[in-house]
């Protein structure tokens, strides 16, 4: 049987794939070998620039099924009817750490679903929290600058860290969450996801709500102490990845099952608290979930770079029946994901296997640029409207419109008669068991105590008082005992 024949990228055969073309035996080498300077370049360009945020991630694909009746709410094509099933792909991600860093460290995980529905792709973009550090988007960068590797020391600093949440007290919410038991799960298989961002879903009447998702793990939640966390890390980086992975290979197939908090739009302006601010949750007293469907992942990617390194989440891709609130974090996101993409990927990503529509086909006017594979034919025309037989427009908006009033400006939200930034922090608190609240104080006090100013450290204390006087005196003595040692 004949092998193959190996090629350049333009398809003519290589002589000799060993030996490098040079002036002589010995000579130094021709700049006329194109074989090996294809080589060369190909290889300096297989990597592109790491994603700044989210970098270190694991994906696999499967389905979403769904398992109850919601067209009262929306109707979005792919929830119309109980039963029906549509191919997803799932990333899961750290969120501080660099493309190199460990799976098992006290950081919130990203939980990114891409629907391939029949009517254009739907992403869902989330964390395995259901709230935030922030609830602005112009502080985004400010934020995740203080989280990352300080440009003197290149390496996390608790004094950029807890600064920054010294100056933001919202973030007292989020700190609860990520200092206790659940800021380590054990795998991603063991931990929930939610949609976090407040979204609209619109039914076949025009009838507007708003919507929170969450996606309940069916494996149950599990999660390492802070001492399990160093030695799994320093043991296998890639903990995360590797049980994902070796768990769909033998045929232990994680799922979620997706439940949803509904609130109908009129109830929004008079609600306690401003029910798109991205720091607080819906009590469930309030709006109970509701079972929506079984999200199951069944298959692993063949090539983790092609299709979770390249894949490309944007909460903007939404489909009929769904679409954004005034929430100012997932309007910020809806610019700030897509250009991203541009930016790291090119243009053209959604051409990409693993972004491209699988249920249906893109048909636009989008042209050319880096890595263009969308000519569309001789003849093809690039501008709307034409006398040529192009895609035209609907007519039909996606979901309700959003009521607007008032003067442009740099506004704060309106305010809501609960519309502080510590009450739900306290409540959490006084949610968990005696052991989570001790692990809690300690593992906040085991990094607050690595600051060097007292004034920081005395901002941040002053936050976890006002969200429950216990909390806020038991974290203030475990600091100090740790700074006297």
């Amino acid at each position: 049987m004949s092998k193959r024949v190996l090629t350049t990228e333009s398809g003519a055969p290589v002589a000799d794939n060993q030996n490098s073309a040079s002036a002589g035996i010995g000579g130094p080498l021709l700049l006329q070998d194109q074989h090996l300077l294809e080589k060369l370049a190909r290889f300096n360009r297989e990597r592109i620039p790491e994603r700044v945020v989210h970098a270190r991630g694991s994906g696999a694909y499967g389905h979403f099924e769904v398992t109850d009746d919601v067209t009262g709410f929306t109707h979005a094509d792919f929830l119309s009817t109980v039963g029906r099933r549509t191919e997803v792909f799932l990333r899961f991600s750290t969120v501080a750490d660099s493309l190199g860093g460990a799976d098992a460290v006290r950081d919130p995980r990203g939980f990114a679903v891409k629907f391939y529905t029949e009517e254009g792709n739907y992403d869902l973009v989330g964390n395995n929290t259901p709230v935030f550090f922030i609830k602005d988007p112009i502080k985004f960068p400010d934020f995740i600058h203080s989280q990352k590797r300080d440009p003197f020391t290149s390496r996390q600093e608790p004094d950029n860290v807890w600064d920054f949440w010294a100056h933001a007290p919202e973030a007292t919410h989020q700190v609860t969450w990520l200092f206790g038991d659940r800021g380590i799960p054990a795998s991603y298989r063991h931990m929930n996801g939610y949609g976090s961002h407040t979204y609209q879903w619109t039914n076949a009447e025009g009838e507007a709500f708003f919507v929170k998702y969450h996606f309940k793990t069916n494996q149950g939640v599990r999660s390492l102490s802070a001492e399990q966390a160093v030695d799994l890390a320093g043991k296998d980086p890639n903990s995360h990845q590797t049980d994902l992975l070796q768990a769909i290979e033998r045929g232990v197939h994680p799922s979620w099952t997706l439940y949803v908090q509904i609130m109908p739009a009129a109830e929004a302006a008079d609600y306690r608290f401003n029910p798109f601010d991205l720091t607080k949750v819906w009590p469930h007293r309030d709006h109970p979930l509701q079972r929506v469907g079984r999200l199951v992942l069944d298959r692993n990617p063949d090539n983790v770079f092609a299709e979770v390194e390249q894949a490309a989440f944007s909460p903007n891709n939404f489909v009929p029946g769904i679409g954004p609130s005034p929430d100012k974090m997932l309007q910020g996101r809806l610019f700030a994901y897509a250009d991203a993409h541009r930016y790291r990927l090119g243009v053209n990503h959604t051409l990409l296997a693993v972004n491209a529509p699988r249920a249906t086909t893109a048909q636009n006017y989008g042209r050319d640029g880096f890595m263009a594979a969308n000519a569309q034919g001789r003849h093809a025309k690039n501008y709307e409207p034409n006398s040529y037989d192009g895609p035209v427009e609907t007519g039909r908006p996606l979901s309700a419109p959003l009521a607007v009033t008032g003067h442009t400006g740099t506004h704060e939200a309106p305010l809501h008669p609960k519309d502080d930034d510590f009450s739900q922090a306290g409540e959490l608190y006084r949610l968990m068991s005696a052991e989570e609240q001790r692990r809690l104080v300690a593992n906040i006090a085991g990094s607050l105590s690595q600051v060097s100013r007292d004034d920081v450290i005395e901002k941040n204390l002053a936050h976890f008082h006002a969200a429950d006087p216990e909390y806020g005196r038991r974290v203030a003595e475990a600091v100090r005992a740790l700074r006297e040692d």
